[in-house]
Formats: structure tokens, C-alpha cells, sequence
């Protein structure tokens, strides 16, 4: 096949696939497929799903977990314990004065859990509560002093964290793999709040329509 025809299929393919990629997407996914074609790399942890889906959600998923654990061991000593922790500090700052529930499901969490996460940031001294003007029944959050400056140092340890995580991968790599995936999460985030009391079949039918 003339090597022209070749590259617009391959193009035309990636276009199909991903139709909010650019040029450079379908170029970094090009010249990383042709890189890693040859590679046998061997996967580690236990049974390797049949299907690619659920090997990519396997890898995916020990990835979080090995980010959790790393995260955990380079927030020591800051007073803030888990990774968790600092994600809702974060979505406080970025959200001003939100409401606990949208600082529970922006974070994925249940509500039970989520308040109890609040709870102890609370008393750490890193949030504080006052009424809802709006809603006399809800709570609204805003970081203290505290909270800002814990915040920043978090930073600090997550970024070395992140970059340990990812150093064997290249900005590209990092950048087309964030596009392929960004659809997923946003999609599925909303389904989550949606659906938060739905069956699974109610999903899989939401999802796949």
C-alpha cells in the first residue's frame, strides 16, 4: 500500500475513534504505537484480563492504588493523612464557599463518607462550616488560614509524588494519554451523581445508548 493512503487510513481510523483529538493527538498516538509495536513487555500482578478492556482497567486501577500508597507516604507530616483529604481541600479552595454535598460528589465519594472526611479536616483546623443563606437545612465549607497553607505544601509533595509515578513516561505520552481518557471520566462522573441510586442495568442502559 502507498505509504500516503497508509498514513490518511491510519489517520481516518484515529479520527473515528477519538473525534475530539487534533493532528498532534493522531501524531503522538502514531509515532508511540510504531514505538512500542515491538515491545514484549511482561505485566505483573496476578491473572491478565482476556479482554483489552479489562486490561486496561486493571492497570488503570493498580495504578490509583500505588499512587494512594505513595501519595499517603509523601503527605506525612504535613497533617494531612490520605490523598483524599487533600483532593477535597482542593476543590474547597477552587469552589470558594461550596456546599458539603457538592464537595462530597465533585470528590466521588458517598455521603456517609465523604462527611466524615470533612469532619476530620474540621477538626484538624483546615476547614470551617457556617449557614447557608440560601438553605437553612445545608452547610456551606471554606478553608482557614490553616487550610491554605497545608494546601500548599500538599502541593509540593504531590507534584514530586507525580512526577516519580510518571517519570518514565514523556510529556507526549502523558498528553495523549489524558486526551484518550478525559471522555471517560467526564462522562461517568455525571453518571455517577445521576444514577447514584439506579441499578447497574439502569447504567449500563444510560451509558450505552
Amino acid at each position: 500500500m502507498n505509504k500516503t493512503v497508509e498514513l490518511v487510513n491510519e489517520w481516518a481510523s484515529f479520527e473515528e475513534r477519538h473525534p475530539d483529538a487534533d493532528l498532534s493527538d493522531f501524531c503522538r498516538h502514531y509515532l508511540i504505537s510504531q514505538r512500542e509495536k515491538d515491545k514484549k513487555i511482561p505485566l505483573e500482578g496476578g491473572d491478565i484480563p482476556w479482554h483489552p478492556n479489562g486490561l486496561l482497567l486493571k492497570m488503570m486501577g493498580r495504578i490509583n492504588k500505588l499512587n494512594i500508597i505513595f501519595a499517603a507516604k509523601a503527605l506525612e507530616g504535613t497533617g494531612i493523612d490520605q490523598l483524599e483529604e487533600f483532593g477535597m481541600l482542593l476543590t474547597v479552595r477552587r469552589l470558594k464557599t461550596p456546599r458539603k454535598t457538592e464537595i462530597i460528589y465533585a470528590n466521588i465519594f458517598e455521603l456517609s463518607s465523604g462527611t466524615d472526611m470533612l469532619n476530620r479536616l474540621r477538626k484538624k483546623g483546615f476547614v470551617k462550616e457556617h449557614a447557608d443563606k440560601e438553605d437553612g437545612r445545608s452547610k456551606r465549607v471554606s478553608l482557614t488560614s490553616a487550610g491554605e497553607k497545608v494546601i500548599d505544601k500538599c502541593a509540593q509533595q504531590m507534584m514530586k509524588c507525580a512526577g516519580m509515578m510518571l517519570a518514565d513516561m514523556n510529556e507526549d505520552d502523558i498528553r495523549l494519554c489524558t486526551q484518550l481518557l478525559k471522555n471517560v471520566e467526564i462522562k461517568f462522573a455525571a453518571l455517577w451523581q445521576q444514577y447514584k441510586s439506579a441499578t447497574f442495568q439502569e447504567i449500563y442502559d444510560q451509558a450505552m445508548k
